[in-house]
């Protein structure tokens, strides 16, 4: 029959071939000398070594390494060493890896960074890729959104060479990652009704979205690093996209989206309550979005006529002598 000593001993005696452990940075004998001051907290390096088959010099070298990764704490007026409780410990270690792993990943942006600038000085040409093809850029576009890991900002504006509905799935994917999305609507974009419609939904999804009467280009900015725009477009299929790499093109192009965020208009439910209809916030939200009368009043099913009436009845409400002012007051209302 077995003493209690051998079956601790046979218990320890060997470690996994592939323990979990080394991901927290234990190595295979650091955790059998762990697991044996577990099985005998009060055996002391002499009792470990008999356990671990090994010397007690390197047993107290293994017990050092131990206490700096907290798995053990030191002697105390209560006694010799003894095991931290594992739940506890092993979390700590996980959270100490997590946050090492952090700080290399940082580093290795700032390493990228550096990389990239000298690949860029050597070899200019690597910094823009041209991409031809519908499928090349619908590739391009959706590795792009994969790689974001904080924020992409877009201008949106016809023409439209592709369903959107690809797209609109990847950005909703970002959304739901946490990634902040921003858009800067082209106005003639949102006199499309499916345009609009998908505008509203990615606002209700997380997208912040304004809208411009015209934006200078259509344009994708990723963490401020890499950049896509189109270089041309025809009919005929020779749409043809520029990928720019993090540089001064790409910090230039993350300005030019941030004046233009800067001057757009909100695009969203407005906050105010029981001031208006449904129908009249609609209309608002339109022309403050810059479109013109003929076009709200299609997405209205309105005549010019009735439009013209309903926006000289809401001037009036609000005491407003302007469509201008009328902005300026349905915005400090909550109504855009």
């Amino acid at each position: 029959m077995n003493t209690a000593h051998e079956s601790a001993h046979d218990t320890v005696g060997q470690a996994p071939a592939a323990s979990p452990w080394s991901a927290v940075g234990v190595s295979a004998f650091d955790e059998l000398v762990y697991q044996s001051v577990l099985h005998q907290p009060d055996a002391g390096a002499a009792g470990w070594a008999l356990l671990t088959g090994a010397t007690p010099a390197r047993v107290r070298e293994a017990c050092n390494r131990l206490l700096g990764l907290g798995l053990l704490q030191p002697p105390d007026s209560m006694g010799g060493l003894r095991a931290v409780d594992p739940r506890v410990a092993i979390r700590a270690l996980i959270r100490r890896r997590d946050t090492d792993s952090e700080l290399l990943s940082a580093t290795a942006e700032e390493m990228a960074t550096a990389y990239e600038a000298g690949l860029l000085r050597e070899q200019p040409s690597r910094l823009v890729e041209v991409v031809s093809g519908e499928g090349a850029n619908a590739a391009r576009l959706e590795e792009l959104y994969a790689r974001a890991e904080h924020e992409v900002c877009v201008f949106d504006t016809p023409p439209y060479l592709a369903p959107r509905t690809p797209q609109l799935d990847l950005q909703a994917d970002l959304l739901s990652r946490g990634i902040v999305y921003r858009t800067v609507y082209a106005a003639t974009a949102l006199e499309d009704p499916d345009v609009l419609f998908h505008a509203w939904k990615m606002v209700e999804l997380g997208e912040q979205a304004r809208v411009l009467p015209s934006v200078p280009v259509k344009l994708l900015v990723v963490d401020g690093r890499r950049a896509m725009l189109p270089l041309t477009s025809s009919d005929a299929g020779g749409y043809c996209a520029a990928v720019v790499r993090h540089s001064a093109v790409t910090e230039a192009l993350q300005k030019l989206f941030e004046l233009a965020w800067q001057q757009a208009t909100p695009l969203g439910q407005g906050t105010g309550e029981g001031e208006l209809s449904e129908g009249e916030r609609t209309l608002i939200r339109l022309l403050t979005a810059g479109m013109k009368d003929e076009a709200v009043a299609r997405h209205a099913g309105v005549s010019l006529r009735t439009l013209r009436r309903r926006l000289s009845e809401l001037q009036d409400q609000v005491g407003a002598s302007s469509r201008f002012q009328l902005g300026v007051r349905a915005a400090q209302r909550g109504w855009v």
